[in-house]
């Protein structure tokens, strides 16, 4: 059983990890400067591997890539989760940075090395505490899950592989870049966006520029596509499910005096609201055809169903509260996002939440996700690391029956801005 009088080990976990402060950086630098793709995480797993195993935490590999750690209690009343992804985008680095990426045309442009390397930190905090740990029953699982920006995603790996099997409450960060490093966002209900990949393939007669009407203007009805598909949706879906539906890519033709005879676009569907994105398959299908019909060209629609809402369980984010400012950071509120996650599978199976890791360097240049040029600053790391470690305590003592957190002894504050 937890004991309910002991303070929870807040300034503990941060002086460990400030201990740590410049192993964290290198760690973070050595993975920013070997990017690997969903499922194809190799050396990093490998990496993340070796510095647990080397701290002394039982590791399992997932297959493929991945693993998943634990350490505390070995038949704890209480397991809480914590996840960082792996892997990286395919995008060439802009950042002139020193240990910019060696791989070409793949970085680390959504900061899963951060996450990775909070993750870390976080792990040798507990570990220090472990004692701790073990005497309030309390057990730690360390989720380091590839394929995040896949589709499906990691998330459902991690979870056909038994990771969330006895875990009562997972947690995570996310990098953002409109954040000061220092602030930590916190939302209670959806912090992101629901979130499908679409493709439309075209294919019909093709023929010369001169003679359109011998053909089957493909390119004119994929741009009909483009143009009307997202306008007939506002039109057809409640504008409060706030869907987006954005194209990132056109292919068609290779000539300028030929009608080719197929093509396709792909973008992706995004939406606040759960309810309505679980049916728009239907909805979207018919207008694609609607718009093309009249250029009598064949329509294939590819929908790869992407992920739900992460949607933060109030509990959670007062778990996150005390831990944020108990270990030295503050708490800034943040926006719902149209950005897609597939931490929000775990949450179809376990309460938990995900925050937002403020990486801006204090008055400095905002920066955005999934561009080359994207820097952080790489004290988030280290208010990462204190964060993730700390959470691990405040929710076994909410799930103990702890009355409240708000008695805790704080090194940070609720930012007021």
């Amino acid at each position: 059983m937890t004991d309910r009088s002991a303070p929870l080990p807040f300034e503990a976990i941060a002086r460990t990890v400030e201990s740590h402060a410049a192993e964290l950086v290198e760690i973070r630098r050595d993975l920013h400067t070997h990017p690997e793709l969903g499922r194809g995480e190799i050396r990093t797993t490998a990496l993340v591997a070796e510095h647990l195993e080397r701290a002394g935490i039982r590791v399992r590999r997932l297959r493929g890539t991945g693993l998943v750690a634990d350490l505390g209690a070995t038949e704890p009343a209480h397991r809480i989760a914590l996840r960082a992804d792996l892997d990286a985008l395919p995008i060439r680095e802009q950042t002139g940075l020193d240990f910019a990426s060696r791989t070409d045309g793949v970085s680390h442009s959504c900061g899963h090395d951060v996450h990775t390397t909070a993750l870390l930190g976080a792990a040798l905090a507990l570990k220090a505490s472990e004692e701790r740990l073990v005497a309030a029953g309390v057990a730690a699982r360390l989720v380091f899950q590839p394929a995040e920006e896949l589709m499906p995603g990691g998330a459902e790996d991690v979870v056909a592989q038994d990771g969330l099997v006895g875990v009562d409450r997972i947690f995570a960060l996310h990098c953002d870049p409109s954040l000061d490093a220092g602030q930590v966002g916190l939302r209670v209900g959806a912090i992101t966006a629901a979130a499908d990949q679409i493709e439309v393939t075209l294919s019909g007669r093709g023929g010369h520029t001169s003679r359109p009407h011998l053909t089957q203007d493909l390119t004119y009805a994929l741009a009909k596509v483009v143009t009307d598909v997202p306008a007939v949706l506002s039109r057809r879906l409640d504008p409060r499910a706030g869907a987006a539906l954005v194209w990132g890519s056109i292919h068609s033709g290779g000539a300028h005096n030929v009608i080719p005879s197929s093509g396709k676009v792909g973008g992706t569907l995004r939406m606040l609201d759960a309810g309505i994105w679980e049916g728009v398959e239907r909805l979207l299908e018919a207008v694609v055809h609607e718009v093309v019909k009249p250029y009598a060209v064949q329509a294939e629609v590819t929908i790869t169903k992407g992920v739900p809402p992460v949607v933060n369980d109030a509990g959670c984010i007062d778990a996150l509260t005390a831990a944020v400012t108990g270990t030295g950071s503050f708490v800034a509120p943040t926006p719902q996002s149209l950005g897609g996650e597939d931490f929000a599978w775990y949450l179809t199976h376990v309460p938990g939440a995900m925050a937002r890791l403020g990486t801006r360097a204090p008055g400095g240049t905002t920066y955005d996700l999934h561009r080359g040029d994207l820097v952080i600053d790489e004290s988030a790391i280290t208010v990462g690391a204190r964060t993730l470690a700390g959470v691990v305590f405040s929710a076994a003592a909410q799930l103990a029956g702890t009355p409240t957190l708000a008695g805790v002894t704080t090194l940070g504050a609720v930012a007021d801005r």
